[in-house]
Order: C-alpha cells, then structure tokens, then sequence
C-alpha cells in the first residue's frame, strides 16, 4: 500500500514528442516526499506508445478545413487526433490498487487541464475516499476554474516539493491548512480559499530528483537513458507571451553549478544517461554561472559522448564565442535560439530585447564550432501582421539554422493572455490555447497562420535540399495528377515544383493523389516572390 501516488495524466493532441514528457516536476515531488517520510509511487500514464484515433473534438471542427484530409507529403502538418497514453480506466485499476489515500495530478499545459480533471474525477470513482489535489502552470494561474470540479479537493500553486508534503501531513494529522503556501482548498462555508503560492527561496535546499520512480526504458534513446535537469526557475524577462516571467510570481533563481552537478553525476551513476535536456526558461542568461557549469560538464564527461540540449531556447545575446565552443566541448550539438522576430517592432509588442544581433552572432559561432542551429519565430500573436512573418521566414532562409514556426496561443498568466481577453478574443475553450488549434484570428487571419506554418515546412524542406547537395526545382506549371510516394524527397521537389510556379500548396493522399490545401495565396505569394530573391542556405553542418 501507498500513501500517495502521482499521476502524469494522459492527452490528447495531433501530435507528442516523447523526451518532452519526461515528469521531471513529480520526481522532484517525489523526492521531497520521500523525505518527509511519505511512501510514494508514480504512474507515468504516458510512458507507453499506445495511442488511439479520435475525431475531431467539437470546438475543433474549424480545423477540418486544414487538417482533415491526410498528407503524406515532406509538407505535411498534422491530420489525426489521438489520445496519446493509457486510458482513463487503466488509471482508476491503478489507483485503486495502489491503495493511496492523497493523489496528485500534474497538469502542466492549458489545453490538457481537462484531460487532468478526468483523471481526478476516474480516480475518485475508483476510490471515493482518497483525496485529490492538482499542481503545474494551469492550476497555479487558473485555480478557481479548476476548483468547479467536485472531484478535486485541492489545488497546489506555485512550487509542489514545498506544498505537497505540508498538505499530506495536514491531512494525515488533520490540521489546518490555512497557513500552508500555494494550497487552495475548500472552507466550512463551502468557499474557494486561495494561499498564495510556493515559492522555493534556496533551490540548493531540495533532494535531487526521484528519478528512479520514472519508467526509464520508455524513454530511452538506443540503448541509452534519456532525462531533463532544471539548473533555474522563473525568468527575470518581460515577454509578453510568457506566464513565467516577471509578470508572475516565479522569480528567477539560480541552483549553484555544484547542485546541478551533483544532478548530473548521479543520472550518470544510476541510468548511463546519454542523452540531458535543460528545461530552464534561461540557461545561459548568467554568463559566469553558465561557463563555469559547461566547464564542470566539459571536466567530468566532455569524453563520455553525452549528448545536451536546451530545447526551451537559448537567450542569443547571452552566447558569445567562449559560450558556444564549450558548449560544444560539453556536448551540445545544437544551439536552440529563441528569437521571436525580427521585426523591431514586433519585439517591442512583444515586451522582448532585440536579440537580432546576438542572433547573428550566435549563428556565427555555431558554424565555427560545427554546431547545428534551430531558430524560433512565433506567429500569429494579437496585432502581427503576416507580412512581418514572412519576412521572418525569408531572414531565416539565408541563414544557416532550421526554421521552427511556433503559432501564437495565449497562456494563462501571461500578459498577452490578458490582452486578448481584453480584446475578447480568448478561445471558447481551454482546450484551444494550443499552437496547433491555430487559436486566434486576429491581425494575422487563422488561414494565413496555417499557410504561415506549411511555408515553414516547405522552407525547411528547401534547405534540407540544399544540405544535400540538390538543387533547387526550377518553377514548373506541369502538374502531376498522382506523384510516386516510394521516395519523399522526389515527391516533395515535385510538389515545390509547382509551388515555386504558382504559389499553391499541394499535398499528397496515399494513393499519390495531388490535392490543394486551403491556404492564403497572398502570404504564400509573397513567400515565393522573396525566396527568388534569397540566397538559400542549408541548416546542417
């Protein structure tokens, strides 16, 4: 028997990437309440590949016009949506079996929040006199909508390592729990009561992560351990799309290089871990602090072929030249930059210093040092215009970095997320804040961020040519009815064929069928009109 099991819920999307789902926030739960004295288990409802087809959700039939018939092709988006994980009853036999009488659920991202709510409401059908509490950034931003579900009991906001054992030594001994930070829960007079949240002074104070609670095999690469490390929190930033920054409560603090170390050291020792994502808002936004932890990481395992990564995105004005060559001495082959825009005056919307420089600089130093390089632009935001995305496209094109497209959702929290309910255009539904529900359309129209998103999949699929020694396809008005899918990349400089002619965007049935998408012919218009003016230029080293 258990005292408290925590559950990483299922979800349910277009789409999932595995190493981005690592619970790294209930291990460190974990390890606090084993601390504390507390037996724990942690049931990772993702960790299994198993998925299953669904329609549509209702909210989300818009999104038929773009998504709904299927595409094989090199430009393809998204077409099915599943539900990723175990089902909901495997939940409850779980729980239930577990004997636990205080469950926690994470619910990390807004557009999941209902699949947690279903999850608490599965495990008190199973076992009706546990108690339930849910944590993560939609919570802590959201607790009252939260709160309306009678099969939550509690809410944790901020920080659960500080919270969770104080509540389930409350409720063990039965004390109040007035006086215990980030808990909201329910008073005699049936009211919301809502503390302010956990906020961890000193992160050097909490156990490493339980990280031997995780389903390791699940996310292994090979033959290798895979896992994330949080060297920081919070972020001392103004951007105006973030719930993380200083328009939050999550002030930006620091672990010290030898606690993140330590982390390191002990992944190694017990997983032969090869393969470490650093999930901070700004690893290397402190130059000295950041040197010296590459310098600790080159020391211990510069030879041991780990791999790093910092896939949140890098500052690019924090990376200078002695930044980037140890970090490839450390073991990072890629340089994920966070950018936004180049446009100046979308930065300034955006609340963001202008990184364009640095950009530069950064995507000089990463050829230098044969590092590879991924730069992200966000679209679609209240008040951007489509021809600044383009254009942020184009800049992308003649410069040796991937281009990743991110579609503008408002986050709870956020500065931007208040704008738009200012504005009154919020999405009808939680489940909408998402890139891929293309949620708002604003200045930028909810066709022309679709189109904006294909572009950047027909760019990447350019340089990637490049990369390999193909030309480019000269403009063709020659239109294949069908196209052989045996070879992707042919099919794919067939269909760029006619795109570069006539700026329409195709796709490919399994049958090799050429269809139409439904895009903006003026966005797409522009982006081929400035490709031919564009020296391309790969993104592989």
């Amino acid at each position: 028997m258990t005292d408290i099991l925590l559950i990483q819920p299922p979800v349910r999307d277009f789409y999932l990437t595995a190493k981005r789902t690592i619970p790294y926030g209930l291990s460190c739960i974990a390890s606090s309440l084993l601390n504390a004295g507390f037996s724990v288990e942690i049931f990772d409802a993702l960790a299994t590949s198993k998925s299953r087809k669904l329609q549509f959700p209702e909210e989300m039939a818009y999104l038929d016009e773009y998504y709904g018939k299927e595409d094989v092709s090199p430009f393809a988006l998204f077409n099915n949506f599943k539900h990723f994980g175990y089902g909901f009853e495997r939940i409850g036999k779980k729980a239930a079996k577990s004997g636990a009488w205080l469950v926690g659920i994470s619910s990390l991202f807004t557009p999941y929040a209902g699949y947690a709510l279903k999850t608490a409401e599965t495990v008190k059908a199973f076992i009706p006199s546990c108690k339930t509490v849910l944590g993560g950034h939609h919570p802590t931003s959201l607790p009252e909508s939260i709160m309306k579900n009678g099969a939550v009991d509690y809410v944790i906001r901020g920080e659960g390592e500080i919270s969770m054992p104080l509540l389930a030594g409350a409720i063990k001994t039965g004390k109040s729990l007035d006086l215990i930070p980030g808990i909201v829960f329910r008073g005699k007079d049936g009211g919301i009561k809502i503390n302010e949240p956990a906020v961890i002074k000193n992160l050097d104070d909490l156990p490493f992560p339980a990280t031997c609670y995780l389903k390791q095999d699940f996310y292994k690469r090979g033959n290798s351990a895979s896992a994330v490390i949080s060297a920081s929190r919070g972020c001392p930033m103004k951007c105006s799309y973030c719930s993380v920054g200083t328009s939050s409560f999550n002030r930006y603090r620091r672990r010290s290089v030898e606690s993140v170390l330590g982390e390191l050291e002990n992944l190694m020792n017990e997983n032969k871990t090869a393969f470490i994502d650093f999930e901070d808002e700004n690893l290397s936004l402190d130059r000295k602090w950041f040197i010296a932890l590459l310098n600790g990481i080159k020391t211990r395992y510069g030879k041991s072929g780990i791999e790093l990564r910092a896939m949140n995105g890098l500052f690019p004005s924090s990376l200078d030249e002695e930044a980037v060559m140890l970090m490839k001495e450390a073991g990072f082959k890629t340089l994920n930059l966070s950018l936004g825009s180049f446009a100046a005056a979308q930065l300034e919307r955006f609340c963001r210093p202008d990184v364009r420089e640095g950009f530069e600089r950064a995507l000089l130093f990463a050829e230098k040092y044969e590092l590879n390089a991924v730069g992200y632009i966000i679209a679609g935001a209240p008040f951007q215009n489509p021809e600044d995305s383009v254009s942020d496209l184009l800049c992308l094109a003649g410069r040796r970095v991937l281009a990743g497209v991110s579609i503008f959702y408002p986050s709870p929290g956020s500065p931007d997320f208040k704008l738009c309910d200012k504005l009154g255009i919020l999405p009808e539904t939680f489940s909408l804040m998402r890139s891929s529900a293309i949620p708002l359309s604003h200045t930028t129209s909810r066709k022309q961020a679709v189109t904006l998103l294909r572009l950047g999949r027909i760019l990447n699929f350019m340089k990637s040519l490049k990369d390999s020694g193909i030309e480019i396809p000269a403009p063709s008005s020659q239109i294949a009815k069908t196209i052989e899918i045996g070879d992707r990349t042919n099919a794919g400089i067939e269909l760029l064929k006619v795109f570069l002619h006539d700026g329409k965007i195709r796709g490919l049935d399994r049958d090799g069928t050429v269809y139409e998408h439904s895009i903006c012919p003026e966005t797409a218009g522009l982006f081929v009109e400035g490709i031919r003016r564009t020296e391309l230029r790969g993104f592989r080293i």
